[in-house]
């Protein structure tokens, strides 16, 4: 950040009084600007006890698997985020069940959200940032080809919670 978006003044970078961390502060009006994690959010979205898993037709990892996920909106809760995300990419209505995973990457300022959900009717397709949709069972995902560490983490927690019989909220740290 170099200006302030309240009044275009150069931004100064420093700790105000009472906070411990170095902010960008406007010179001229004083403005703090903060700059916060975002949230990626996602479905683990279900259909007779096989995945639905989006190939990526955008960087980064385009070619790759994942959930369908995305950065969450502003004026939306999380699960509203899931369930857009999932029909966006997915092109697939889905029930949210519950949170599954909870993954904090620090290094890239992200907090990534995967709920369970189950598909309403069994219908996908490939939304405009996914080559194609598919339904995968447990043996059948293709680990070596998942896009990103969260979603490898957030799938094992939930077949691993679904071989258990009970699903619990998984919280991890992943340090890249």
């Amino acid at each position: 950040m170099k200006f302030c978006n309240l009044c275009g003044a150069p931004l100064i970078l420093l700790v105000p009084p009472g906070d411990n961390f170095p902010r960008h502060v406007c010179s001229v009006c004083g403005e703090i600007h903060y700059r916060n994690p975002k949230l990626v959010v996602g479905c683990i979205a279900e259909w007779n006890e096989r995945i639905l898993l989006c190939r990526r037709a955008i960087e980064p990892r385009h070619g790759r698997w994942t959930l369908p996920a995305g950065f969450m909106e502003n004026g939306e809760t999380t699960q509203q985020a899931a369930v857009r995300e999932t029909c966006e990419e997915a092109c697939a209505r889905v029930e949210i069940d519950a949170l599954a995973s909870l993954i904090s990457i620090p290094a890239f300022d992200q907090v990534h959200l995967f709920y369970r959900g189950r598909l309403v009717d069994g219908d996908f397709g490939a939304g405009a940032e996914s080559l194609e949709s598919a339904l995968f069972t447990e043996a059948d995902i293709p680990w070596s080809e998942i896009a990103f560490q969260s979603v490898t983490l957030a799938l094992r927690a939930y077949f691993a919670d679904r071989t258990a019989g009970r699903f619990l909220l998984h919280e991890h740290d992943l340090h890249c």
